[in-house]
């Protein structure tokens, strides 16, 4: 039977549950788990065997600290006849880490401590011993007095100082064994903190328990499901884009990188990754009424008028000829500053306007520590027919870059995310993925394709006089882009290059090649040549044109 409440997935343990009596732990474990951007939706699990009828009430024990309490979820289902009555969530603080991983971490810190205090103490000991060799030095190369022990003999002094110099040998090397030992300790004792602050968040004295209060009509069997959403897990998209030069196709894996420290290991779970976005709330947001009114100024606090009239009196005082120094004149001029009125900063956020829904069931099981490291998850992979094309500006760098335009074609919304570039087995360069819905085109940015050679050289810059009076300039500028198709099969490149823009009636710029009917400039002087190269060839592309100023006119923008 399935109870009136929202449903969940399950793993099955067998609890036994005696009615009418004091709240039973249940034997629960994790089954399945949601990932949004900024938390996840967990659920937990556990069979109980119900004996008799009446109500009673069951403890799932040592959750995480921080999960939302209005998120919870509960659900049933077998051959009993049940109805959950209520569902409460109530802290619990402890003396002990109630997560096991943090709290080996700090019993092994503990133990490091305890070895280092060791150490310390042996150092000391050391510096004890060493402190009382001296002694004994002095003592016996001290001159005796009437009242004294006789002096030593040069035999026995000289088995003294061979005593004392064994000694300080010894008390040597320990020291240094010593520092060695305190060196490899604290390097450990690093290693193991680092390790607890990955996990930071997932420690904490405290848990939380939640209550389910049930009432049976007729015994039987009962799978109880518990769900809550945790915040501290968050998944995002990636992309592995493979490309064979031979083939006109893109293999495109699409992957989830997954990070959670909500506090509870996640073991071989069904995991559901979702583009839903619960943070931004079910509603549109309400404008406010947008006021535009005359600027009637504030009065300023007293206090702000006594030190304007501070201002105003250094003002005066050094606007005197022969002013004498004023005392506290340093503090006036900062008050002064002070009242310098400044214009308020907004902080600025980024916007996402692209935001889709979509839930991706990940196929196998899935298990994702509670550390905080990324996690990356298959979610599938799809072969995009692909029309192959190099872009180049050898202006700006020789080399042409490959894209791909192409159609998603899958059931898939590819969102906005990184993508690593592989052309031929070789990764090339990483790129990045705007989101794509299914069956739009896009293009893909594969990176630089040594096949395609790219060249770019001045081959002048030419200065004449112009007009009956030599009162003007011309400067000619010639260029010779040479592009190579060193593949074996046909390639598509388009270059793009450009002319200078005047923004002075006085400047004229004149192109004389190519001929603008056959490359016409865009409005801001773009140039672009779309060249079809056959295996092996060669092309030499001409850019050529010239400026004309009056003299009296200095032309900024002008290459040496």
């Amino acid at each position: 039977m399935r109870n009136p409440v929202s449903c969940a997935y399950a793993a099955v343990i067998t609890l036994s549950l005696n009615l009418h009596g004091a709240p039973t732990a249940a034997n629960s474990s994790l089954s399945a788990v949601t990932v949004y951007t900024d938390r996840a939706v967990v659920t937990r699990t556990a069979s109980l065997e119900l004996n008799s009828t009446g109500s009673a009430e069951v403890v799932f024990e040592k959750l995480p600290a921080n999960l939302l309490d209005q998120s919870l979820q509960v659900s049933g289902r077998g051959s009993a006849q049940v109805t959950i009555l209520d569902v409460a969530a109530r802290s619990v603080f402890v003396d002990f880490t109630p997560n096991d991983r943090v709290k080996a971490l700090e019993d092994e810190l503990r133990a490091l401590a305890k070895q280092r205090r060791v150490l310390d103490d042996r150092a000391t000991l050391l510096k004890a011993q060493e402190t009382t060799l001296g002694r004994l030095e002095t003592a016996a190369t001290t001159p005796p007095t009437k009242d004294s022990a006789p002096r030593l003999s040069i035999e026995d002094s000289g088995k003294l100082l061979g005593f004392l110099e064994e000694q300080r040998a010894k008390i040597t090397l320990e020291n240094q064994a010593l520092a060695t030992q305190v060196e490899d300790l604290a390097a450990k004792t690093d290693a193991v903190q680092r390790q607890l602050n990955q996990l930071r968040g997932s420690g904490g004295r405290s848990y939380k328990s939640v209550n389910v209060r049930i009432d049976t009509s007729a015994a039987g069997a009962l799978t109880l499901s518990l769900s809550y959403a945790v915040p501290g897990a968050s998944w995002s998209p990636s992309y592995d884009a493979r490309v064979n030069s031979n083939e006109k196709s893109v293999a495109l894996s699409y992957l989830g990188i997954v990070r959670q420290n909500t506090g509870e290991d996640w073991k071989d779970i069904t995991l559901t990754l979702s583009t839903a976005r619960p943070g931004l709330g079910g509603a549109a947001p309400e404008q406010r009424p947008w006021v535009v009114d005359v600027f009637q100024p504030r009065p300023l606090p007293m206090s702000a008028v006594q030190s304007i009239g501070a201002m105003n009196d250094l003002r005066a005082e050094r606007s005197r000829p022969n002013a004498p120094a004023v005392r506290g004149g340093a503090m006036k001029a900062e008050a002064a500053d002070a009242f310098q009125l400044a214009e308020a900063q907004v902080a600025q956020a980024t916007v996402d306007t692209t935001a889709t829904s979509a839930s991706f069931k990940v196929a196998t099981p899935a298990s994702i520590p509670s550390d905080n490291s990324p996690q990356k998850i298959p979610i599938t992979t799809t072969a995009l027919a692909a029309v192959p094309e190099y872009l180049t500006t050898p202006k700006l760098q020789a080399a042409a870059f490959l894209t791909a335009k192409a159609t998603n074609s899958s059931e898939y919304p590819l969102l906005a995310g990184t993508m690593n570039v592989f052309l031929d087995s070789t990764f090339v360069a990483t790129s990045s993925l705007r989101t794509v819905m299914p069956g739009e085109k896009f293009d893909l940015a594969l990176g630089v394709d040594e096949g395609i050679s790219v060249k770019h050289k001045r081959v002048q810059r030419f200065t004449e006089d112009t007009g009956l009076t030599n009162s003007g300039k011309r400067i000619t500028y010639e260029y010779l882009l040479t592009i190579q198709n060193n593949k074996k099969i046909a390639a598509r490149v388009v270059v793009t290059d450009q002319l200078p823009v005047s923004r002075h009636e006085k400047i004229v710029v004149k192109q004389l090649a190519p001929d603008a009917k056959e490359v016409k400039p865009t409005a801001e002087g773009g140039l672009k040549w779309t060249l079809e190269l056959k295996p092996a060839e060669k092309r030499d592309l001409t850019l050529r044109f010239s400026i004309d100023h009056p003299n009296e006119i200095q032309v900024t923008g002008l290459e040496p």
